[in-house]
């Protein structure tokens, strides 16, 4: 369908042509009171929106699908096509309708994409939304990520599938770049996925957009010393924010090379069975994240958030945040520094409005009361001896120059838009208040006039009127016209009466007729102005922002350490860990009854602790609350225990639960060995590992077999850390066979028919693992349990009655008889019978009939003895 056929008419030329441009794009193209979509756009949204579909005359001969919006009511329907992953161009009118002969002239004014927003009505106020880029490279990916609405911008390189896998998870993005032409692990993730041409990714264009956004001539002063594939990622992402935003991204003024070595690692999978962030079931409650998340203000929460999901390795500065966390409770700062944060909106992204002269006058209100607040906190943070929360008071000194200009600028409670007026404060300049004094105040004027002009002329009934053709007039009955003065202007006759204007009134006439539109161009000149000298002092601004918000963290760790009742960790350089009363702390939050401790102890001479008991007694919530112990150390939180010291820890692996991946042909077994083989190829003696039932997904031998040697390549070759939870009593004869392992179990006691779960971790193997109480529990049928009881019962007999010649599974294999008889050795003749009878059977030449036939054989032969 061509933009430039005749047939169309001028409006639809001028939809199609402007839609050209944006074919992957929903446009929203303004025709007076709606955004309106034509044609495929109409019949997506009316799906996606719920709208309704309709027609709109005809164009080529042809009905027009059309669907609307109104456009005060615009953001509700952005929020909800972003959150499906849509992006939307917005079509405004630019041109005066008046004076246009045709189709009044538009123009694309902002294009809205799920990783680009920075309109407070479409973000989530307490989740990051990130634009990120992939670039593979010969050896590994580069990774970018942008947070346009709180001016971040960070690359990474994994050096494998995996390592970005992790990164993506943690992320969360938006929304994805990548090159067109490849295969990356994007899927699943909920993003919206943009292809991109390959040559956007290239590493030396992306130092060069860097050096341009950055002012710099090379990125050294930034960390960034050689050229990979993060660079060519982060130009990406450079180039298409610019485009989608149309114009600078001024608020950008640094990037970061995030080094794998600088945090914990943690996989994809162990993010997800340890629940950092995302509870199965979708949702954030019940997350560590969430139980932690008491912060005051929206950008601390995002903070809290970063801190919890990418966990530090530094010593130095994870022992200033706990430091800085025990002197705000020390000192009972805790609570009157969270009363002024509580005060504070969301100053990191009414920043970023700012610098990209998008803000609205709430935002300057936002922001004058957050700078109010200021001098309260740092005399706060002064009282403090603490290096950190001293080093965050210099930051909060008090901008008693920006909070002035705001207070005198902005009225106290300003209107949403500043399209009607209605923002800047009367006082602030003296022409606008002279322009609003002759558009509100006309009448008194045309009193006071009237009144003057009767005394002058001495006309009792001469009147001061106005009408929309004519104007401001005086009007005189004929009766009086010979008392008119000279200098009155004829302006319109009557049947009864004349009208006339003299130059005083014409000269206020001007005035007022035109102050209302002058009064609103020169507030919106001012307006701009204001922004303008906000947005020059952007980075004097988003420095004090990001203090606040890591205060902001600080303070809501303090709270739920008074709340919570959690305890400082102790960092040591010795390897190992030791928890005294370890407490799982979200579980601890739901369930009804008590929770029970338990220490943990792991060091070099201890380094597996092979975990036996029940279903239900509480091994794997054993294992999360040790993990999850050391994720919150590291992020410089208190954690539930009454006692932490932990060692050096790179990584944190964790294999629990049990899923299939149907979309890539994986069985649940399949994904366990996936996990499984990811922990062994990466886990290193300085790694904290978590097991839960591997092998359970095959055969008992398979799987006993293969657990028992993921357990030994763990605890003997790759020396980790390693919490082994199991139903194979089997393995719990691994203590006794190797150094550094150790058997604990979880306690529970049986009472009649039913069971108890202690929930306590005690030392040495469970003594069974009472699976069918457990069944009884779910509410299995009586009789299935009671068969069941019937079967186990013969199957432990018939286990006793084979236990003497039956070798176990870590018993050493008896010697082969050699063909020369041991005169030493008394041979038994029913087992020499047996060996016999089974050396004449070659099992690949049996028929099924053959086979049994020559089974009863061998039991005749046993049963004879």
């Amino acid at each position: 369908m061509s933009d430039t056929t005749p047939q169309h008419t001028p409006l639809m030329q001028q939809f199609l042509r402007i839609k050209a441009d944006y074919p992957d794009i929903l446009l929203f193209f303004r025709m007076g009171d709606f955004y309106e979509l034509f044609y495929d756009d109409a019949r997506k949204a009316a799906r996606l929106l719920d709208i309704t579909l309709t027609t709109r005359g005809q164009s080529a001969g042809q009905p027009i699908p059309m669907a609307g919006v109104p456009y005060h009511a615009v953001d509700s329907y952005l929020a909800r096509l972003i959150k499906k992953g849509e992006s939307v161009a917005i079509c405004e009118q630019v041109g005066d309708p008046e004076a246009s002969k045709g189709p009044v002239e538009r123009r694309v004014v902002r294009i809205v994409t799920p990783g680009t927003v920075t309109e407070e009505a479409l973000l989530e106020d307490r989740q990051d939304r990130l634009l990120t880029a992939i670039a593979p490279a010969r050896r590994g990916y580069g990774l970018a990520w942008l947070d346009v609405a709180g001016g971040r911008l960070r690359f990474s390189e994994p050096a494998d599938r995996a390592e970005l896998a992790a990164e993506l998870e943690r992320l969360r993005p938006a929304e994805i770049l990548f090159p067109e032409d490849s295969d990356v692990p994007i899927s699943g993730l909920g993003a919206a996925l943009r292809p991109t041409p390959p040559w956007h990714f290239d590493a030396e264009s992306g130092e060069r957009e860097l050096c341009r956004q950055l002012g710099v001539q090379d990125l050294s002063g930034f960390g960034v010393e050689q050229r990979g594939p993060g660079l060519g990622a982060a130009g990406a992402l450079l180039s298409y924010a610019r485009d989608m935003l149309a114009g600078e991204l001024k608020h950008l003024t640094g990037v970061r090379a995030v080094q794998a070595s600088e945090h914990l690692v943690l996989d994809a999978a162990t993010r997800r069975h340890l629940e950092i962030d995302v509870h199965p079931e979708g949702r954030s409650e019940h997350t560590l994240v969430g139980l932690m998340d008491s912060a005051a203000t929206p950008m601390g929460s995002r903070k809290l958030k970063r801190w919890i999901t990418h966990p530090l390795r530094s010593r130095e500065r994870l022992q200033a945040r706990h430091g800085a966390i025990a002197a705000l409770i020390e000192r009972g700062l805790c609570d009157p520094v969270r009363d002024q944060l509580a005060g504070i909106g969301d100053l990191e992204r009414v920043l970023t409005r700012i610098a990209l002269r998008s803000a609205r006058p709430r935002d300057l209100a936002t922001l004058r009361e957050g700078l109010a607040r200021l001098p309260a906190l740092n005399e706060q943070l002064e009282a403090s001896d603490h290096a950190l929360l001293r080093e965050l008071a210099e930051a909060l000194l008090p901008c008693p120059d920006l909070c002035g200009l705001l207070e005198s600028a902005v009225v106290e409670q300003p209107p949403m838009v500043i399209r009607d007026g209605g923002v800047i404060a009367e006082g602030f300049d003296a022409e606008l208040d002279e322009l609003r004094n002759l558009s509100q105040n006309a009448g008194d004027f045309l009193v006071r006039y009237e009144a003057q002009e009767r005394e002058r002329t001495g006309i009792e009934k001469l009147k001061v009127g106005f009408n929309r053709v004519h104007g401001y007039y005086i009007e005189i009955s004929k009766v009086h016209a010979d008392k008119v003065p000279t200098e009155y202007t004829r302006r319109q006759t009557l049947k009864n009466a004349e009208r006339y204007i003299t130059e005083e009134l014409k000269g206020f006439e001007d005035k007022v007729l035109s102050a209302r539109e002058r009064a609103l161009s020169r507030e919106k000149a001012l307006y701009e102005s204001l922004i303008e000298d906000l947005a020059a002092e952007h980075a004097r601004l988003s420095a004090v922002a990001s203090s606040i918000a890591s205060l902001d963290v600080l303070a809501a760790f303090a709270e739920r350490a008074q709340t919570l009742n959690l305890a400082p960790p102790t960092l040591v350089d010795a390897p190992g860990l030791e928890i005294r009363d370890g407490r799982h702390p979200v579980v601890e939050q739901v369930q009804d009854e008590a929770f029970v401790p338990n220490d943990c102890r792991l060091d070099p001479e201890r380094r597996m602790l092979v975990i036996t008991g029940p279903n239900m007694g509480g091994k794997s919530t054993f294992m999360r609350q040790t993990a999850l112990i050391v994720i919150l150390a590291h992020a410089g939180s208190f954690v539930p225990a009454a006692e932490a010291r932990i060692g050096p820890i790179d990584r944190i692996f964790s294999r629990i639960g049990a899923g299939d991946d149907l979309t890539r042909g994986r069985s649940t077994f399949m994904v366990e060995m996936v996990e499984t083989a990811n922990i062994l190829h990466n886990a290193s003696e300085r790694s904290l590992v978590l097991m839960d039932e591997i092998g359970r997904g095959t055969s008992t031998f398979d799987g006993l077999a293969l657990a028992w040697a993921v357990a030994t390549e763990l605890a003997l070759k790759i020396r980790a850390l390693t919490l082994f939870a199991t139903h194979y009593f089997e393995l719990t004869r691994l203590a006794e066979d190797h150094e550094g392992i150790a058997n604990v179990h979880l306690d529970a006691r049986e009472h009649g028919d039913r069971i108890v779960f202690l929930h306590s971790v005690r030392e040495g193997p469970a003594s069974q693992s009472y699976g069918i109480q457990v069944a009884r529990l779910a509410g299995v049928p009586k009789p299935v349990i009671s068969q069941a009881r019937k079967h186990l019962d013969r199957l432990e007999q018939d286990a006793a009655r084979a236990a003497s010649p039956q070798l176990g599974l870590f018993a050493a294999a008896a010697p082969r008889p050699s063909d020369e008889p041991d005169e030493s050795v008394s041979v038994d003749p029913a087992s020499e019978a047996l060996r016999d009878a089974l050396d004449a059977i070659d099992p690949d030449e049996l028929s099924p009939r053959e086979a049994l036939d020559a089974l009863y054989r061998l039991k005749q032969v046993l049963d004879s003895d």
